[in-house]
């Protein structure tokens, strides 16, 4: 098996397996609603080989792939329109960027106070 072979066979398994139906299933119909989930679906794939150069039965190679799913929002469908629902957590956002702000403050607080008594001792 070739190099393009051996990508092209990790790319077909990979990608059957990242849909959002495999991951979330089927549509859900209530009344004349139908709310359709989406995803965030990433996948990424490799591989590589080698081997003596000239000699075809000597050549080896491998790969793999990775995939990753995350629920990014949903469809919902009525007579009246269509409107896509986001599903983002502002909360995490937010809490990740306090959370980064204090911990920079803080290391500007410690590292700051180090410098001066450094500036003091050198002054004596």
């Amino acid at each position: 098996m070739n190099i393009q072979q051996l990508l092209q066979s990790i790319a077909e398994r990979v990608s059957a397996s990242a849909s959002v139906k495999n991951v979330y299933g089927d549509p859900v119909v209530v009344g004349n609603r139908t709310v359709i989930p989406a995803a965030r679906v990433c996948y990424a794939f490799g591989g590589g080989g080698g081997g003596a150069e000239g000699d075809v039965e000597a050549q080896n190679g491998g790969g793999g792939g990775r995939v990753s799913a995350s629920p990014c929002g949903a469809l919902e469908v009525t007579p009246e329109g269509t409107r896509f629902i986001a599903f983002d957590d502002r909360r995490a956002i937010g809490a990740a960027l306090a959370l980064g702000f204090l911990l920079g403050a803080a290391v500007v607080a410690l590292t700051g106070t180090q410098q001066i008594e450094g500036v003091k001792r050198s002054d004596s």
